[in-house]
């Protein structure tokens, strides 16, 4: 449960598993902010258009910087760095404040910069908020439900969308409003979010890594951004760091075109109305979570976990194929749907989350999730910025690329994913090559995380 009045979380003790949901629900509304916030920002995005008389341009611009991708990946790599240097919890403390304060630019916008300036600030706390919660969750699992556990996460990734879509289609009938109101929705969750989290404690494993000395430097300075990046770049850590980002970082780049830009494609290109693109949205994010609970929940810690990925890989790209070789209507949209949405359920977001925090020592792991999330989220903005150019020679173009990141994305996963299921975070890290650094790198900043 707990250490005696420090609000330490010991994975050691004999915490019931009921204790362990709690944390990992309040730890996992991470998943809900960040893609709540993304999804509230497809809805809005049609009308957004048609307010402020946004170029295709300007939507690509606002997809690239929006916490769909660039401001999201900065915040993750520095939010990575802060938790491995003073601490999880210490992000918990000031993160959703800023959230709270950059959805109220985007609640009050009355034109398109003060659209830009609500995203970027609630792109870099959602960003920084992953790392975070992904190693609390991460360190404090049993290792023979490390995965069920972590895939709360997800459950709340979907469930966030899911309830501010069909907020977003009742408020419909109130335009601007109605997504204003959308938004508000947003902060009053993260607010309550923001108060639960008081009630979590530091990571015993980092805590325990600071008591013993693990790194080189006890300067007061304590450790450089550099001395964390350093390792990840060796000949240990690099080919993994390249595995992760090339299976889930190809992989984002078609779930990110979907989660931002299919409502506005389907309004534009088949002709739906908001309220059928909206209603496949949800049922999309109600099949992940679903099947999240059936498929991957019970079996990702008991299978090879290579199998799962394959198949869902395999399912996504079955429905990309749908848009590219069928006509463009409902008919489609919704065999599209179904088949993203199962084979969502237990593919690349379940899997990056799950080996990104097995793979790395406790000393690296924040760091190291943060810097491939800033990778992945930045290539995404990239990305972004093209979509609608693309778009404009032909959807069918976009479905053919999106299908082919699928397809490499599988292979990557597939091929070189780790056997890890059942195995202790040490028993990983050991036969992973990693030994610890002569003196203590992560000392400095210790007392600082002491509660």
């Amino acid at each position: 449960m707990t250490s005696a009045g420090s609000g330490v979380v010991d994975p050691s003790e004999d915490a019931t598993r009921r204790q362990f949901w709690k944390w990992s629900f309040v730890a996992a509304m991470a998943g809900y902010i960040d893609a709540g916030s993304i999804v509230a920002g497809s809805v809005g995005l049609g009308l957004w258009v048609r307010t402020f008389g946004l170029s295709d341009s300007t939507v690509g611009l606002l997809g690239a910087f929006s916490s769909n991708a660039i401001s999201a990946g900065v915040g993750a790599l520095i939010g990575g760095y802060v938790c491995d240097k003073y601490g999880r919890k210490k992000i918990y403390a000031y993160d959703l404040l800023l959230y709270m304060f950059g959805t109220l630019w985007i609640i009050f916008a009355v034109n398109t910069p003060m659209l830009f300036v609500g995203y970027v600030i609630v792109g870099l706390t959602v960003g920084a908020d992953i790392p975070a919660s992904w190693s609390l969750i991460t360190e404090f699992s049993p290792a023979d439900s490390r995965g069920k556990f972590g895939a709360l996460a997800q459950v709340l990734w979907s469930l966030g969308p899911v309830v501010t879509l069909l907020l977003g289609l009742a408020l419909q009938p109130l335009g601007m409003l109605g997504i204003r109101l959308l938004f508000a929705h947003l902060f009053l969750v993260a607010l309550v979010t923001w108060w639960m989290r008081h009630g979590i404690g530091e990571s015993a494993l980092w805590k325990r890594e600071v008591a013993t000395g693990a790194g080189a430097s006890g300067s007061s300075r304590g450790v450089r951004w550099t001395d964390g990046v350093r390792p990840l770049l060796s000949r240990r850590a690099l080919p993994t760091m390249l595995f992760l980002i090339g299976m889930y970082g190809i992989w984002n780049l078609f779930a990110g075109t979907n989660g931002f830009y299919y409502p506005y494609l389907l309004q534009v290109f088949g002709s739906q109305s908001e309220a059928a693109s909206v209603g496949l949205q949800s049922l999309y994010f109600l099949l992940v979570a679903l099947f999240t609970g059936l498929v991957f929940m019970p079996l990702n810690d008991r299978i090879n976990r290579r199998l799962l990925f394959a198949l869902s890989s395999l399912i996504q790209m079955i429905g990309v194929l749908f848009l590219a070789l069928l006509p463009l209507n409902f008919t489609t949209a919704l065999g599209y749907i179904l088949a993203i949405g199962i084979g969502g359920g237990f593919g690349a977001q379940h899997f990056f989350q799950l080996w990104s925090g097995e793979l790395f020592p406790t000393r690296l792991r924040s760091t190291a999730q943060g810097l491939m999330f800033a990778v992945v989220r930045i290539a995404l903005g990239i990305w972004s910025f093209f979509v609608p150019l693309v778009t404009a020679t032909g959807f069918r173009n976009l479905a053919f690329i999106l299908a082919g990141f699928l397809f490499v994305s599988g292979v990557i996963g597939t091929v070189f994913g780790p056997r890890t299921e059942g195995r202790t975070l040490e028993e990983i890290e050991t036969s992973g090559g990693w030994q610890r650094p002569p003196s203590g790198e992560l000392a400095a900043g210790a007392a600082a995380t002491d509660q």
